[in-house]
């Protein structure tokens, strides 16, 4: 399998998923204090939301990479 089938690959099945979960969400480490012995840390959870128009684009882009033939 050449590299432009594996990314086609790649933009079909990250367009179904961004289809499919409609976003990820991830934790960063926002606050962090130590004093002394103690430290104190604050995490927060953050959602990327991906538009419905960017998992149709990547699975369109995908099957024209497989389709096309150069």
């Amino acid at each position: 399998m050449n590299s432009i089938k594996m990314l086609a690959v790649v933009l079909i099945v990250a367009g179904g998923l961004g289809l499919a979960y409609g976003g990820f969400s991830y934790t960063k480490e926002t606050h962090q204090t130590k004093i002394g012995p103690i430290e104190l840390s604050v995490k927060d959870t953050e959602r990327v939301n991906v538009p419905i128009w960017a998992g149709v684009a990547a699975i369109v882009a995908g099957l024209a990479l497989l389709v096309t033939r150069k």
